[in-house]
């Protein structure tokens, strides 16, 4: 799964749920850290003036590291 900008983070967080631990690192509300938030990864990030380019590309690094686990 290529996680982009528009890339639902309820959906994100049910694939890959130890990427909450990204968001918490980053200091962005997620569904698992008391904040729920429903919107995509581009809202979150704009919204807590984060910028989005960066945080998916940290994202998928994650999701990358995650995947050769398994």
């Amino acid at each position: 799964m290529e996680i982009k900008r528009d890339t639902s983070v309820e959906d994100l967080l049910i694939r890959y749920p130890s990427l909450s631990k990204t968001f918490i690192e980053i200091g962005l509300p997620c569904q698992v850290c008391g904040q729920a938030f429903w919107g995509t990864i581009e809202e979150l990030a704009q919204q807590n003036n984060v910028d989005p380019a960066n945080l998916v590309k940290k994202l998928n690094k994650k999701r990358h590291e995650i995947d050769e686990k398994i």
